[in-house]
This record gives structure tokens, C-alpha cells and sequence, in this order.
């Protein structure tokens, strides 16, 4: 079939699942009744942890059998949306907070230590757009540049 055929360590401890079953909402039944049968939902929930795991892209699960990438992904929104990730999440800091402890004086809202490589403003202005190579080209050429501009000085750099 795919690529990840038996338990290798990446599927979900049957422990593990009972816990994360009980937090899914009930199933939306097909609006017209008849449709192709559901993907279990361990079976997405495998191929979720899966791609947040490994940092595959989604349509990399169609490769490995798991469950098929739409799925999973439908499946990912779906469970999003209603707060499933984030209250699994809380349950569990709450059961470590029980066995180990937790600090919480010194906890933040953002971990990240370094700044992210794609990082910074997107909207800002843009200096070598193509709007201004044509008002460059003009001015090249003997052409008196922007209307705004005509008249204006430029100041010498000292």
C-alpha cells in the first residue's frame, strides 16, 4: 500500500488515543446520506501528528498510506475549529504540572528566541519596485520625473 505499512513508533499509543478520542466533537452526519465511509479518526489523527512531526508537506500522506492527505487535512481544520488540539494540549500540562510541577512565574507567551528567517513588516514600501524603475528610465531619458517631483531640489550629499 504505502510507505509506513505496521506500527513503526509513529502511531498513536492506544493509551494516548483513548484520551484524545474522548476530547473529538461528535461526527456531522452527510448531508444527502450516502457518501464514501469516513477515515477512522485514529487513523487522521496518525497522519496529523504525522506531518506535524516530521514537517512533511500535506500531500507527502498520500505516500505513506497513513490516511489520504485531503483527510487528514479536513480532518485537521475541522478539529481545530473546535478546540481539540488546544484543550489536549491544557490537559496536558495540567497532568505534568500533577506529576512534576510547573513553574509558572517565568513562563511567556512567545518561546522563540531567535527572530523568524522570513521575519518583518510586509506591508511596508517597496524601493525598487517597478513603478519606480519607470519614473528612473523617464529621467534617464531627459524625462522631468514625477509631477509632484518638477520643480523640487535635491539636496547634495555632504
Amino acid at each position: 500500500m504505502g510507505l509506513v505499512v505496521k506500527d513503526d513508533g509513529w502511531r498513536i499509543p492506544d493509551k494516548l488515543w483513548e484520551k484524545m478520542e474522548a476530547l473529538l466533537p461528535p461526527r456531522k452526519p452527510h448531508p444527502l446520506g450516502c457518501h464514501n465511509p469516513r477515515v477512522p479518526d485514529r487513523s487522521a489523527m496518525d497522519a496529523i501528528l504525522f506531518v506535524l512531526r516530521t514537517g512533511c508537506q500535506w500531500n507527502s500522506l498520500d505516500a505513506t498510506g497513513i490516511c489520504s492527505c485531503s483527510s487528514a487535512y479536513r480532518r485537521f481544520r475541522e478539529w481545530t475549529e473546535a478546540g481539540v488540539f488546544e484543550e489536549f494540549w491544557r490537559q496536558g500540562l495540567l497532568h505534568y504540572d500533577k506529576l512534576k510541577g510547573l513553574d509558572w512565574s517565568w513562563t511567556s507567551m512567545d518561546g522563540a528566541m531567535t527572530k523568524a528567517p522570513l521575519g518583518g513588516e510586509k506591508g511596508g514600501p517597496k524601493p525598487h519596485g517597478s513603478r519606480e524603475r519607470r519614473h528612473q528610465a523617464k529621467r534617464a531619458d531627459g524625462g522631468q520625473g514625477h509631477p509632484r517631483e518638477r520643480g523640487r531640489r535635491r539636496r547634495k550629499p555632504a
